[in-house]
């Protein structure tokens, strides 16, 4: 089959660790354009890949099938909807788009023309979050009550001159971390009939959300289970990434998937045990049924951030279900929106199916 050949919208951060390094590594793809507006950072490692200089160079591209905007949050609406017009597929970063009438207007936009819009939901393909679904697939922890998803940060102080701490062009931690870990719930219980939220600004000088506690109130798919998803810039100590409570036993896990740390330090998917997480950060299961108790370290299955664009080929080349479909991230942005609106009115919000 042709490879896909795709464009990337930014060489930021987002660029060089959670798009460049799956697309070059995956022979289904071929990173074919990079979009930097003065500097040619993508050369080095990439220097098949044509530097331009703009979007708009970037959509004009014919040979261009997949454009993924992974650019500012703000501007993530208006650049998906131009790639769409330009009869592109699309990959759009988390937040997908700032509002629930600018997704609904991207959707219906890309079904008119026959066009793949994904959401990078790469989260689900996080080490830590693979494990809690086997074991609530296994049913080890009986009827599952309370589940506790903890995004911990440290960053005491305000980064000068970024759009994620001047609230510009997007960015807040609601939408920012609040994306994956609302995204996340909602895969393993469904969507909530409520919300009820606390987002806040708490270091000092702060002009985004730095903090946030969210409970998602009588789940679709497991109506009895207390949800609570909380994140913040200060944790020093951090809290157990995940906590689950069930009727014959408990789960609890810290420590964070590692395949951003890897990526960070160089490291390229398909290397020798990628995401595979080392057993000193194994969650903890604790079970007791009919007199037996068992407390032992739970294995943690490998983080495979790659599985996102394996699907993304699988749905373009084969037609298989795209597992992170626009349409089914909406409701992530309008869980935001209503947990926004929640926290600003101290209210429990319904959440409209």
């Amino acid at each position: 089959m042709d490879k896909i050949k795709t464009g990337l919208a930014a060489f930021g951060m987002s660029g060089q660790i959670f798009h460049a390094p799956f697309i070059s590594t995956n022979p289904a793809f071929c990173l074919t354009a990079i979009t930097e507006r003065s500097k040619e950072l993508s050369k080095e490692r990439y220097p098949s890949a044509r530097i331009v200089r703009s979007f708009d160079e970037l959509i004009a591209m014919d040979e261009l099938e997949l454009i993924v905007v992974n650019t500012p949050d703000s501007t993530h609406y208006d650049y998906a909807r131009r790639a769409l017009e330009a009869g592109k597929n699309v990959i759009v970063e988390k937040p997908f788009t700032a509002t629930v009438r600018q997704g609904e207007e991207l959707i219906a936009l890309a079904r008119s023309k026959g066009l793949a819009l994904s959401v990078y939901q790469n989260r689900r393909w996080d080490s830590d979050f693979l494990t809690v679904k086997e074991i609530l697939d296994k049913g080890v922890l009986g009827r599952l009550v309370e589940f506790e998803s903890t995004f911990p940060r440290y960053r005491n102080f305000i980064k000068p001159g970024t759009w994620k701490e001047t609230g510009e062009m997007g960015g807040g931690l609601t939408y920012n971390l609040g994306a994956h870990v609302i995204d996340q719930a909602v895969q393993l219980f469904g969507v909530p009939e409520a919300i009820f939220a606390d987002i806040d600004i708490i270091r000092t000088g702060g002009l985004v959300d730095d903090y946030f506690v969210i409970h998602l109130l009588r789940p679709s798919k497991a109506p009895h289970v207390k949800v609570t998803l909380k994140s913040s810039y200060l944790m020093c100590e951090p809290e157990p990434r995940f906590v689950l409570h069930g009727t014959e036993g408990s789960f609890v896990k810290y420590g964070l998937d590692r395949q951003e740390a890897d990526l960070n330090e160089g490291l390229m998917p398909g290397t020798a045990n990628w995401g595979v997480e080392d057993e000193s950060i194994w969650g903890l299961l604790h079970t007791e049924k009919d007199g037996n108790i068992v407390r032992h370290k739970y294995p943690s299955l490998a983080g495979n951030y790659a599985g996102f664009y394996d699907n993304i080929h699988r749905h373009l080349r084969l037609s298989e279900p795209l597992q992170t479909d626009a349409a089914g991230v909406l409701p992530v942005i309008r869980l935001i929106e209503a947990a926004w609106e929640s926290s600003k009115e101290g209210k429990v919000v319904k959440f409209g199916k």
